[in-house]
C-alpha cells in the first residue's frame, strides 16, 4: 500500500519497524531522533527530551508531503509522538492489535489470502514447478495454513530448506492438528511465536476468555457465548472486544437474527487449545463446554416451541440447561435457527464426539422441527442418525428412541427408490420404536409410535389393525394430556378411514384434528390436516370446500416456507383442479413435481407423476399419460403403499387401452385387482 501511495508524496518517505510483535518494542524517541537524522538534523542538535523531539519532528514537516509508515506498531503511545501535525502529510500504521485510540484514523482489516492468492504465494516462496506439479496438495497446504499469510509464507520456507520433500508429505505432515504449530516453524518464522506475542498482551480474564473459547469448534459463535463460558464475569462483552482488538477473534458480522458473530482463524484456535491444555486444570474442558453447549439448548428449546412442526411430544434428557439472557423476544425463531444452524449441527458433532448423549440429543431434538419446516432433510437424517450412534454406546435407550422416531418419519417419506420398500422398513421401524418407548414407560412417546404403526399399517393394507392402533394412540394422547399425539391420531384414523371409502368418519376425525392444531398453537400441523381435509371432500365431491381447504394450507405453507406441505397441497389442488376442468391443473401437478425432486420427497413425487398422467389422459394424448404413469407406479413399488399402487396401475390400464395396447391394460388392470383383493381381506 505504501508503494501505491509513494506518487503522491514526492518529498519522501520515513519507514520505521516499531517492532511491536517483539518483546521489547522500539522506544517512540528513539524512532523520532532516527526520523530527524533523516530529515538531515545534525545529531548534535537533536534534544534528549522526547517531548522537545516530538516538536521539532513537526516543525520540519510542516509544509512538506512526506509518508510516514510506522510497520508493527505496539500501542497507541508508541505512535501518537511519531504522528506528524501536517494535513499535508500521511501516516500509513500497520500494527497487530486495532489501535482504537489512534484518533481520526480509518482502519482497513487485512484479511486471510483467498486460495489462489495463497496458492500463489506458496510457489513464489517454495517454487512455482513444484506447486503446479501438484496442485491439489498446494491446495491442502493452504487450506491446512487457513490462508494466514506468515502461516503460507512459513510452509513456503520450508519446502525451500527441503527441495527433495513432494507438497503431499507436508501436507501429510499438517494434517495433524496437535503438530500443526509445531510444523509452521522455520527459522525465524513461527506462527506459534508469533501468537504468543499478541496472547502475552492480554489482561488474565481476557486470556482466559481466549482459552475458553478456543475450546469450541463452531465455525463461529454469538456475544453470548462469551457470557456463558466467563459466568462470574460482568464485562464478559468488553473482553470479547479485547480479544478483536489483538486480532485473536474477528467479527464476521450481524446474523439474520441480529446477533454479531465472531470467529476464530482455524490456526489461532489451536493455539488457545494449546494454551488451555497448558495453564488450565484438566476438568475444565467438558465443563466449559458444558456451559456453552448448554447455551445454545436453552436458547434452542425456547425458540423449538415457537417453531410450527411435527407434534410429536417433547421428550428430554438431563443435560445442564444454564441461563442466557438472549435472545430478545422480537427475534423470529426461525431466523434464530437460519442463523445458528452451522454452529448447533457443529455443537451436536462435538458432544457426539465428546460422548455428551444427553445433550445431543437434547439438541438435535429441538432442530427437528425446523429442519422440517426448512425442507432440510439431510441435515435431519445426518443429524439423528450421528447421535443415534452416540446414545447406543452410552447406553441411553431414552436419547436412542427420540433420535429413531424422528429418523423414521424424514427416511420414511424422503427415502430415495434405490433404498427399498419403504413401507415395509417404515412398519419395522415404528413396531420398534413402540416397543423402546414401552419398556422406558414413556407414554407420551408410546403414543407417537402408535400413531406411525397406524400409518404403516394403513399403507400394507391392514386397516382393521391400522384403526386399532389409532385408536390407542388416541388413548394414551388424551391420557396424558399430549395434544399434538391427539392431533396426530385423528389423522392416522382419518386415513385408514379414508382407505375404506368411510369418507364421512374420516371427515369427523380430521375436524377433531384441526381442532387440536389450532389449540396447540401450531400451523405447521394445521396445514397438514387442512390438506387432508381438501382431499377429503374432494372425494366426497364438495369441490368448493375441498378447494377453500387447500387454499388455505398453501396460504400458510408458503408463510413458513414450507415446501413439504406445499407440495402434497399442490397435487392435491391439481386433482381437483382435473375435476372441475381448471386449466390450472397441469400448471400445479407440474410444480409439485418439480418441487418434489427438487427436495427428494419420493411419495410426492410418485403422486405428481400419477396427476401429470390422469391430466394427460382427459386431455386426449395417451402416450404421454402412459409415459407418466409408468414412471408413477414403478415409484410406487419402492415406496410399497398398497392402494395408491392399485390406484396407479388402474390409471396406467386406462391409458395404454386408449394407446391400444390391449394386452399391457390387461397385465395393468389385473395387477389392480389382485392388490384391491389383498386389501378387502385386510378390512
Amino acid at each position: 500500500m505504501a508503494h501505491l501511495a509513494a506518487p503522491a508524496y514526492p518529498d519522501g518517505q520515513l519507514y520505521a519497524n516499531l517492532r511491536g510483535a517483539e518483546a521489547v518494542a522500539l522506544d517512540p524517541a528513539d524512532v523520532l531522533a532516527r526520523f530527524l537524522r533523516a530529515l538531515g538534523v545534525d545529531a548534535r542538535a537533536i534534544s534528549n527530551d522526547p517531548v522537545e523531539r516530538a516538536e521539532m519532528y513537526r516543525t520540519r514537516l510542516a509544509g512538506r508531503r512526506i509518508l510516514v509508515v510506522l510497520d508493527n506498531a505496539a500501542s497507541e503511545e508508541q505512535v501518537r509522538p511519531l504522528l506528524p501535525g501536517a494535513a499535508s502529510c500521511a501516516v500509513l500504521v500497520t500494527s497487530r492489535a486495532r489501535l482504537t485510540g489512534v484518533e481520526g484514523a480509518r482502519w482497513i482489516d487485512l484479511d486471510v489470502f483467498a486460495r489462489a492468492e495463497a496458492v500463489r504465494l506458496l510457489g513464489r516462496v517454495g517454487g512455482e514447478e513444484r506447486v503446479a506439479a501438484e496442485p491439489g496438495e498446494a491446495a491442502e497446504i493452504v487450506r491446512l495454513c487457513g490462508g494466514l499469510p506468515l502461516a503460507v509464507r512459513v510452509a513456503g520456507a520450508r519446502l525451500t530448506a527441503r527441495p527433495t520433500w513432494r507438497l503431499a508429505h507436508l501436507s501429510r505432515t499438517l494434517r495433524d492438528e496437535r503438530r500443526r504449530l509445531d510444523r509452521l516453524a522455520t527459522g525465524d518464522l513461527e506462527v506459534r511465536a508469533s501468537l504468543a506475542l499478541s496472547y502475552e498482551g492480554l489482561k488474565g480474564e481476557a486470556k482466559r476468555l481466549f482459552r475458553r473459547l478456543g475450546r469450541f469448534d463452531t465455525p463461529d459463535f454469538p456475544a453470548w457465548l462469551a457470557g456463558a463460558v466467563l459466568e462470574e464475569s460482568a464485562d464478559a462483552a468488553g473482553l470479547l472486544e479485547s480479544l478483536v482488538d489483538a486480532q485473536l477473534i474477528a467479527v464476521s458480522g450481524a446474523d439474520a437474527a441480529g446477533q454479531i458473530r465472531y470467529r476464530f482463524h482455524d490456526l489461532v484456535r489451536l493455539y488457545a487449545r494449546e494454551r488451555a491444555d497448558l495453564e488450565d486444570p484438566p476438568g475444565e474442558r467438558l465443563d466449559v463446554l458444558g456451559a456453552g453447549f448448554g447455551g445454545w439448548l436453552a436458547i434452542a428449546e425456547r425458540m423449538a416451541a415457537r417453531v410450527p412442526g411435527p407434534c410429536y411430544a417433547a421428550i428430554s434428557g438431563s443435560a445442564h440447561r444454564p441461563r442466557v439472557e438472549w435472545p430478545p423476544a422480537e427475534v423470529e425463531p426461525l431466523d434464530w435457527f437460519d442463523a445458528e444452524r452451522a454452529a448447533l449441527l457443529s455443537v451436536v458433532r462435538q458432544a457426539c464426539a465428546l460422548d455428551l448423549d444427553e445433550l445431543a440429543f437434547d439438541l438435535a431434538g429441538c432442530l427437528e422441527k425446523y429442519f422440517d419446516i426448512r425442507g432440510m432433510y439431510g441435515d435431519w437424517s445426518a443429524t439423528n442418525r450421528l447421535v443415534l450412534a452416540a446414545c447406543r454406546r452410552r447406553g441411553n435407550r431414552l436419547g436412542e428412541a427420540v433420535m429413531l422416531r424422528g429418523l423414521i418419519d424424514v427416511v420414511t417419506w424422503n427415502s430415495t427408490p434405490d433404498e427399498g420398500d419403504a413401507t415395509s422398513r417404515f412398519h419395522a421401524d415404528a413396531f420398534r420404536l413402540l416397543e423402546m418407548f414401552t419398556e422406558l414407560g414413556e407414554r407420551r412417546g408410546m403414543s407417537d409410535a402408535a400413531v406411525m404403526c397406524s400409518w404403516a399399517l394403513t399403507a400394507r393394507g391392514g386397516q382393521a389393525e391400522a384403526l386399532a392402533y389409532g385408536e390407542r394412540a388416541l388413548a394414551l394422547a388424551e391420557e396424558t394430556g399430549h395434544v399434538g399425539g391427539q392431533a396426530r391420531a385423528h389423522v392416522a384414523l382419518a386415513v385408514a378411514r379414508a382407505e375404506t371409502r368411510d369418507v364421512a368418519r374420516a371427515i369427523g376425525h380430521l375436524d377433531a384434528a384441526l381442532a387440536a392444531a389450532r389449540a396447540l398453537g401450531n400451523p405447521r400441523y394445521e396445514t397438514a390436516v387442512l390438506q387432508f381435509l381438501g382431499i377429503a371432500y374432494r372425494e366426497a365431491g364438495d369441490l368448493e370446500t375441498g378447494a377453500r381447504m387447500l387454499d388455505e394450507s398453501l396460504a400458510i405453507s408458503r408463510r413458513y416456507r414450507d415446501v413439504y406441505t406445499e407440495v402434497l397441497t399442490m397435487v392435491a389442488l391439481a386433482r381437483l383442479y382435473l375435476r372441475q376442468g381448471d386449466p390450472r391443473a397441469r400448471e400445479a401437478a407440474e410444480a409439485s413435481l418439480a418441487l418434489g425432486r427438487e427436495f427428494n420427497m419420493s411419495h410426492h413425487v410418485a403422486d405428481a407423476l400419477g396427476a401429470l398422467g390422469e391430466i394427460e389422459l382427459a386431455a386426449g394424448r395417451p402416450e404421454r399419460a402412459v409415459s407418466y404413469l409408468e414412471q408413477s407406479v414403478a415409484m410406487w413399488r419402492t415406496r410399497g403403499w398398497l392402494s395408491f399402487l392399485a390406484a396407479a396401475l388402474h390409471v396406467l390400464g386406462q391409458a395404454y387401452e386408449a394407446n391400444g395396447d390391449l394386452p399391457a391394460a390387461a397385465r395393468a388392470r389385473g395387477e389392480a385387482g389382485e392388490i384391491l383383493a389383498t386389501l378387502s381381506a385386510g378390512r
